[in-house]
């Protein structure tokens, strides 16, 4: 039953997708991005988890030395020590969502389409538009044409959109980024670039980066356009 439920989602995603661009010769692998999808939610899953028991045997271990005869002193240093194991256990299990605000975006370089190399810390001093996205992303196809209308709106105000994309290759994003024209700059990401924000278990996730690279918000899931016009202007204006 659940395998059929699967294949009906498939050719569903397929459909609607199909029908964004019936005269594209571009067709999505709606099977192929689910499971990618799946294997990213379940990577960052097992992260959890092992985070998980790693917090339960710091505890223990608290516990244990609590039990242990000593000096005051000495059980004091060793409850603060596990004490401070927990947090920091518990806090990288925060972490584990999308890059905070407020803090420097995690530098990266990839090559474009065209082969040339993309620095994000290049672009100190623009506001930048990140957006993790696939071509089997129906939420991504939509926001798409809102992010070349920004950059063609704020391009001469030091903004810049940057596309990264999470698909396979270039076999599949090259053919889609000719056909719409997309006018920014995007890039193929994998694993080692989604894990320095957050793991982006779920697509399309967007980061605004303010003039000084710091991340001045992000969003997972699709973006309400005026509220995304409305970030970039507050930020292009201070």
């Amino acid at each position: 039953m659940e395998k059929n439920d699967e294949v009906g989602v498939e050719r569903w995603v397929e459909e609607r997708l199909a029908a964004l661009h019936p005269d594209s010769e571009w067709r999505p692998n709606a099977g192929e991005g689910l499971a990618r999808l799946r294997e990213r939610r379940e990577m960052v899953s097992r992260r959890q988890r092992r985070w998980t028991w790693a917090a339960a045997t710091v505890t223990v271990a608290c516990l244990g030395a609590m039990a242990l005869p000593g000096t005051r002193v000495l059980a004091q240093r060793c409850v603060g020590a596990c004490s401070e194991a927990g947090m920091w256990i518990w806090q990288s299990l925060l972490d584990s969502g999308p890059a905070p605000a407020d803090e420097i975006a995690p530098d990266f370089t990839l090559n474009d389409a065209s082969g040339k190399p993309v620095k994000l810390s290049d672009f100190r001093g623009k506001v930048v538009l990140l957006n993790f996205w696939a071509t089997w992303c129906p939420p991504c196809r939509v926001e798409i044409p809102w992010f070349m209308e920004f950059q063609q709106t704020y391009g001469d105000r030091d903004f810049v959109v940057l596309g990264i994309s999470l698909d396979d290759g270039w076999k599949s994003v090259k053919p889609y980024v000719d056909a719409n024209n997309i006018n920014y700059r995007v890039m193929i990401g994998d694993d080692n670039i989604t894990a320095r924000y957050g793991g982006v278990s779920s697509l399309p996730a967007t980061f605004l980066i303010d003039r000084s690279g710091r991340i001045a918000s992000s969003h997972v899931g699709l973006v309400s356009k005026s509220d995304c016009r409305g970030e970039i202007e507050r930020l292009l204006s201070k």
